[in-house]
């Protein structure tokens, strides 16, 4: 320890209709450890992982917002107070913009809340955020995660290599976002 100050950076909550996206906390260990070693949630995400490295994944989505301003929420739905997975936004080095993000544990799949947490990113990213546009970067063979991002409005934009293979990049534009939210 250097004796600098620790960065200070509030991570907002969000409520939606059904859900609260709120800050990663150690808590959430248990419930992100099965959804990263259920073989088929992991499916498009490489292959079913390790409880320390579902911990090391927490501790990136942490980070993130501690670098970017901005970052992935545990999804939470309000009503149980049941962890049921994790979305938000992402970008790093050469990926191809700010991403939207959703990883809902499949117990909770085919009741919407990939869509509604993907609403609330994106409204939560064109207000807070200077960017014209957001990406949503999908596994050529997840059909759920595509027909949810053009739902929400995104387009097909190209075929990219990203974490070595080939990629899906879908995107929005604020305009495009606010022409369908009347925003």
């Amino acid at each position: 320890m250097n004796g600098e100050p620790a960065a200070v950076f509030t991570i907002p909550t969000i409520a939606t209709e059904r859900l609260t996206l709120r800050a990663i906390t150690p808590g959430d260990l248990d419930a992100y450890a099965a959804m990263w070693a259920d073989p088929e949630f992991m499916r498009h995400l490489g292959g079913p992982a390790a409880r320390a490295v579902a911990w090391r994944n927490m501790a990136t989505a942490l980070g993130h917002w501690a670098l970017w301003g901005y970052g992935q929420w545990s999804v939470v739905e309000t009503a149980t107070g049941e962890l049921v997975g994790r979305a938000g936004l992402w970008n790093e080095p050469g990926w191809p913009g700010v991403e939207v993000t959703w990883f809902i544990g499949r117990p909770h799949w085919g009741r919407g809340f990939a869509m509604e947490t993907g609403r609330a990113t994106l409204r939560f990213a064109f207000e807070h955020l200077t960017v014209d546009q957001l990406v949503f970067v999908i596994d050529a063979g997840n059909t759920p995660s595509i027909r949810v991002a053009e739902k929400i409005g995104a387009t097909y934009l190209r075929t990219e290599y990203l974490h070595g293979k080939d990629q899906e990049v879908y995107v929005i534009t604020r305009a495009e976002w606010e022409t369908r939210t009347g925003g």
